[in-house]
């Protein structure tokens, strides 16, 4: 296999428990779990091996298995969704060249996504790249959730800063660089939540300590800065589309608007 992408997914989440079942009405009025709209938005990723549902938790198993994706049982001492896709690379018996992780509150990730992320990975000098994110512009309507949120005090999306040469400096929960006026605001770029690893780079990952730094901010791929493995940001397009997170129970009238304007069933 060449490339495979794990969609971990967690009942006990600390903002917004049981997130993974939670139904998602699309623009006909039909509802789907979340994990089901994520899962189809990896289906729709071309040149794509498998797409495996990896998570602890029985009732997300079942659910998955219900709408026919393929599952991986992980443990429960998997911190966060890369520990996870460690644990599930384990289980495969052919080893992929890229692994991705697509995380499961992301359902209006557009494939291209993805695909760019692949791309970049499979066109990096062997031994260079061993992780990769896209990063996305944000547009005024983004960039008003963002402020909004961190406004009355919840905690949202991530944003990304970058060096010239598109390795990531720093990832947080925070609006940054600060935003003080939106009618002129700087550039901020919304941190996608896809990584990409090779399969090497994913089990350095398994093998450290969790950092001050990841922990402060609870973003994982903040244990490759700490331990120094540069992060390759890959700038996408959203070509019109809405990206955004189901993070917080707001964000569920935000993701049907999108369904509904995009009209997805």
């Amino acid at each position: 296999m060449d490339r495979v992408v794990f969609i971990p997914a967690r009942h006990a989440s600390t903002r917004y428990p049981g997130k993974p079942l939670v139904p998602l009405r699309g623009a006909t009025g039909q509802a789907k779990s979340l994990i089901r709209r994520s899962w189809e938005a990896a289906c729709a990723v071309r040149g794509i091996d498998a797409v495996y549902v990896l998570t602890d938790d029985d009732r997300i198993a079942e659910e998955a298995r219900g709408f026919g994706a393929g599952v991986l049982m992980t443990s429960s001492r998997a911190r966060n969704g890369t520990e996870r896709c460690a644990e599930g690379l384990a289980q495969l018996e052919t080893e992929p060249r890229v692994v991705l992780n697509l995380q499961g509150d992301a359902p209006l990730t557009p494939p291209w996504f993805l695909e760019a992320l692949a791309g970049a990975m499979e066109t990096a000098e062997p031994g260079g790249t061993g992780m990769a994110t896209p990063v996305l512009r944000c547009d005024a309507r983004t960039l008003e959730n963002f402020v909004t949120d961190r406004r009355e005090g919840r905690v949202g999306g991530t944003t990304a800063v970058m060096r010239a040469d598109g390795s990531a400096l720093y990832f947080s929960k925070e609006v940054l660089p600060f935003v003080g006026d939106l009618a002129a605001p700087p550039e901020v770029w919304h941190h996608v939540g896809v990584y990409a690893y090779t399969p090497g780079a994913l089990r350095r990952y398994a093998g450290w300590p969790e950092g001050p730094l990841e922990r402060a901010e609870g973003l994982e791929q903040l244990r490759f800065l700490e331990n120094g493995l540069p992060v390759r940001c890959v700038p996408v397009e959203a070509r019109g589309r809405l990206f955004w997170e189901l993070n917080n129970p707001v964000d569920v009238a935000r993701i049907e608007a999108v369904l509904a304007e995009e009209g997805i069933a």
